[in-house]
């Protein structure tokens, strides 16, 4: 089951620009329109983690923080602010709520999709453990920051390259059909073809160039070599 951030705004745009950010990797999401729509999810839908849009206008976000953190049942609860431009004296009261992490606007949606993954994601690892890092051959993974590594020089990987590249080092060796990546890179309720995967499974080739470790396996789907890069 995808992990669920509650996403508290009275912005439609922020909500639908940030729920695509976070489906794409993989996260559910839902909308908490205000304080008591915010505290009612939070409690009722079990996310988790909570995002909130903190505009100049609206005291809402330290609120809600404030309110989060001091209950039994959410106080464990990552609570992330992303403050607009012009709300930065917002800062001080987020603190003193007990915000765990915040962005200022603008930032690269990455830094969020960071700190969720290193918050809420532990993976299994190829030899069953659980572990912030995955290795096969000369190509590491850090599970926490994101970030890929092959022989040494970091790749540039998009989202859904990265949760399929992921799903192949979880599984060396083994040919994961295109139902599998898709299922381990984009939300349930998305329809992806076989093209797309394939399109997808190329830019991770590209990235990787020039060590092919990626076969296809045909009519089957694909396979990490598991022998030295």
């Amino acid at each position: 089951m995808s992990p669920l951030i509650l996403i508290c705004s009275d912005d439609a745009e922020f909500y639908l620009f940030f729920s695509h950010v976070l489906e794409v990797d993989g996260f559910a999401t839902e909308l908490a329109g205000g304080m008591d729509d915010a505290i009612r999810q939070a409690t009722e839908r079990n996310p988790q983690a909570v995002l909130l849009d903190c505009q100049p206008a609206s005291p809402a976000g330290p609120g809600i923080c404030a309110w989060l953190k001091g209950e039994p049942q959410t106080d464990a609860l990552p609570v992330i602010a992303l403050i607009a431009s012009g709300a930065e004296h917002q800062q001080l009261d987020l603190l003193k709520a007990g915000i765990d992490e915040s962005f200022q606007r603008p930032f690269a949606p990455a830094k969020l999709l960071a700190y969720l993954g290193g918050k809420l994601r532990t993976p299994l690892l190829p030899n069953g453990g659980h572990g912030g890092s995955l290795t096969c051959g000369e190509l590491n993974m850090q599970l926490g920051s994101r970030r890929v590594h092959c022989n040494g020089q970091q790749l540039h990987l998009g989202p859904l390259e990265f949760n399929m590249l992921r799903h192949l080092m979880e599984n060396p060796g083994k040919v994961c059909t295109r139902d599998e990546l898709v299922g381990a890179a984009w939300p349930a309720n998305i329809h992806v073809g076989a093209r797309t995967v394939d399109v997808h499974i190329s830019r991770v080739r590209k990235a990787l160039s020039p060590h092919n470790v990626i076969r296809t396996i045909r009519s089957a789907g694909y396979a990490l070599e598991e022998q030295e890069i």
